[in-house]
């Protein structure tokens, strides 16, 4: 008797085992890139009025969002709301699958006229559409985060980009510059790329990013300096520059007084530089 409900107890046991697995399995199946996961790598801290810990690639991402609604001359409220739609959509992540035929940051549809798979995954035209979509919504400035997103995206979780306005917000004090050495990164300890292929690839990138066709030349130099009209905008080429250190090879960023090294991966004090330039070092050839 003994034998058969000690059995039975098992049997039930490892019942619930398989149903809570299938469980979790249907909720990451059904929200999974709804839900707020643990990030695998926390590479990169940001700080301004507020913290935010993203991977490499998201934070890479999230630094081209904003530079390029800087381009598109969009407000600082305007970076917000597109860093809340990323990080609802795919988490800051330019992933190749989602909802139906959904693509890319925004989740955008090459079926509803978004543009071609292709072009949907190029990050900076994801955000450009986006942008000028937003744009064409009567009175968004004045409406909330989720509600001007929403506008936009016509999810079937209307709420949910509100849930991230915080961190858009935190986001975009630093990539826009109104923050001073915010954003730390620490990359991998073998670069993506080297010597001159890194410095071209990142004087392109810039140049892309930024609107700074006079920045797209190519060099043989491990090193750039780009100048700085003031402090803000110091800033947002320093804070643009370490997001993208890791998937283009950059040693060290100093602007002013603070120096950024990758060895580091953080900000210290420097014998102090005018503020009229951002200086940054590419990994040399080996």
């Amino acid at each position: 008797m003994r034998v058969r409900t000690r059995t039975a107890i098992v049997a039930s046991g490892v019942v619930v085992a398989v149903l809570a697995l299938l469980g979790v399995w249907f909720v990451a199946k059904q929200f999974g890139h709804h839900l707020r996961l643990p990030l695998a790598s926390r590479t990169c801290t940001v700080r301004a009025d507020g913290e935010v810990v993203l991977g490499a690639d998201q934070m890479a991402n999230a630094a081209t969002i904003a530079a390029i609604g800087v381009q598109r001359k969009m407000p600082e409220r305007a970076v917000v709301v597109a860093l809340a739609t990323a990080y609802q959509e795919s988490h800051l992540r330019n992933i190749a699958h989602g909802d139906r035929d959904s693509l890319g940051l925004f989740q955008q549809r090459p079926s509803q006229g978004w543009g071609t798979p292709e072009e949907i995954r190029d990050p900076r035209y994801a955000a450009k559409k986006f942008y000028a979509a937003l744009k064409k919504v009567k009175g968004w400035e004045k409406l909330r985060v989720t509600e001007a997103a929403q506008r936009v995206q016509r999810s079937a979780y209307p709420e949910a980009y509100e849930k991230w306005a915080d961190e858009s917000q935190v986001l975009t004090r630093a990539l826009l510059g109104n923050a001073t050495g915010a954003v730390a990164c620490t990359v991998g300890p073998t670069p993506t790329m080297r010597g001159p292929a890194a410095a071209t690839a990142l004087l392109q990138s810039l140049a892309l990013d930024w609107g700074l066709p006079e920045l797209a030349s190519a060099t043989d130099l491990t090193g750039l300096t780009l100048p700085a009209a003031d402090n803000r905008n110091g800033w947002r080429y320093a804070h643009w520059l370490v997001s993208h250190a890791d998937d283009h090879g950059v040693k060290r960023v100093r602007f002013g007084d603070l120096e950024w090294t990758a060895e580091q991966g953080t900000w210290a004090k420097v014998k102090g530089d005018p503020a009229s330039q951002v200086l940054a070092e590419v990994f040399a050839a080996t």
